[in-house]
């Protein structure tokens, strides 16, 4: 292991409970547990927990906070009450992105930011630069932990271990409660990446070991990256550097719903422009007939034509098939047959709704 790769105040957590390390976005993270399948079975049918200290936490306070996050994102900031966030990006001039993010409103002058691991540095230098409204940013992801609760079973689990179980149960998506977890003071936010419910739990690094205890001896499965991955993909979830990127329009990528119709911001005109017109290629869900695993960059055929490629491919523990997402042709339409080239080989497929799986809203 590169002596210069980070590790997260969970690393020893992680080591006794059997977790295979391997480098990832400059830390030294778990792949995997007890294995992809088992761990992504945890997660679909009771809960599971993941360490993502790795990813970095902005905390943005003054005056101008609001309509400085208008215009360095696309979603509609202003919307947001106190308490609640929202998935959005930070848009680049030419129409592209810089990152994924999420967006928390605490109040009128406070707002935190939750963005990807591998683009911590990027991201902090390109919001800095983009800072004409003398708003105050802090940094705090060297000293505070994130664990994700996610499954059916994270509600009640982490209600269980909290005294705020109905404000847990009443937060809506991307709602914040400040409450405590086996005595250990976090900002729960009800988000995640697997297309469950659940909440994401920030807490101060001396604390991040004792919640992670009292959340195993509550039955949570620890789970790895491996799993994390193939989660999110059966859950149709873009990963920046495979579905979005400094030069790939957020509306091939069919994230056209968090990006403002009405707002000026940061490369506004370029994917309003990409929106009226459309993409000459959309990304699209490819679902094999086989356990065989898609990889990125394989190319996928419609009647001998090649129409795209493989941006992300994991077999899927929950369809027990390869499944993928592909930018195709924007003229292929979901239903088309399809084959994916294997060592030479078409492996039967069919385009569908990237959006793999879908989860029945609760009452």
């Amino acid at each position: 292991m590169n002596s210069a790769v980070l590790r997260t105040p969970l690393h020893a957590a992680h080591v006794r409970a059997g977790g295979k390390m391997v480098e990832f976005a400059g830390y030294e993270m778990p792949v995997q547990y007890a294995g992809i399948i088992a761990e992504t079975k945890a997660v679909r049918e009771h809960v599971g927990m993941f360490d993502v200290s790795h990813m970095a936490r902005l905390t943005f306070t003054g005056p101008h906070t609001l309509e400085f996050l208008e215009w360095i994102t696309t979603n509609d900031v202003s919307k947001l009450v106190d308490r609640t966030g929202q998935y959005s990006l930070l848009p680049n001039p030419d129409g592209g992105c810089v990152d994924d993010i999420i967006v928390y409103r605490i109040s009128g002058e406070e707002f935190r930011m939750v963005v990807n691991a591998a683009n911590h540095a990027k991201d902090v230098t390109w919001i800095r630069s983009r800072n004409t409204f003398e708003v105050a940013i802090e940094d705090t992801t060297d000293r505070t932990s994130m664990i994700a609760v996610q499954g059916p079973q994270a509600l009640a689990t982490l209600s269980a271990l909290s005294p705020d179980g109905a404000a847990l149960a009443a937060a809506p998506a991307f709602g914040v409660v400040e409450t405590t977890f086996g005595g250990v003071g976090c900002f729960a936010a009800r988000s995640g990446y697997t297309g469950e419910d659940g909440f994401e739990l920030i807490c101060a690094n001396a604390d991040a070991e004792r919640l992670w205890d009292a959340l195993l001896a509550a039955g949570v499965a620890p789970c790895g990256l491996g799993s994390r991955d193939a989660l999110r993909v059966e859950a149709g979830l873009p990963l920046y550097g495979h579905e979005l990127g400094d030069t790939m329009s957020p509306i091939a990528a069919g994230l056209g719903w968090v990006v403002s119709k009405t707002k000026s911001f940061i490369g506004s005109e370029p994917i309003q422009a990409a929106r009226e017109q459309g993409t000459p290629t959309k990304l699209q869900g490819v679902r094999l007939d086989s356990k065989r695993l898609p990889m990125i960059g394989m190319k996928v055929f419609v009647e001998g034509r090649e129409v795209g490629e493989v941006s992300s491919g994991v077999f899927s523990p929950t369809l027990e098939c390869g499944i993928a997402f592909a930018f195709l042709a924007s003229d292929v339409a979901q239903g088309t047959p399809c084959g994916l080239e294997i060592r030479g080989k078409l492996e039967p497929g069919t385009v569908v709704n990237k959006r793999f799986l879908k989860k029945p809203k609760s009452a």
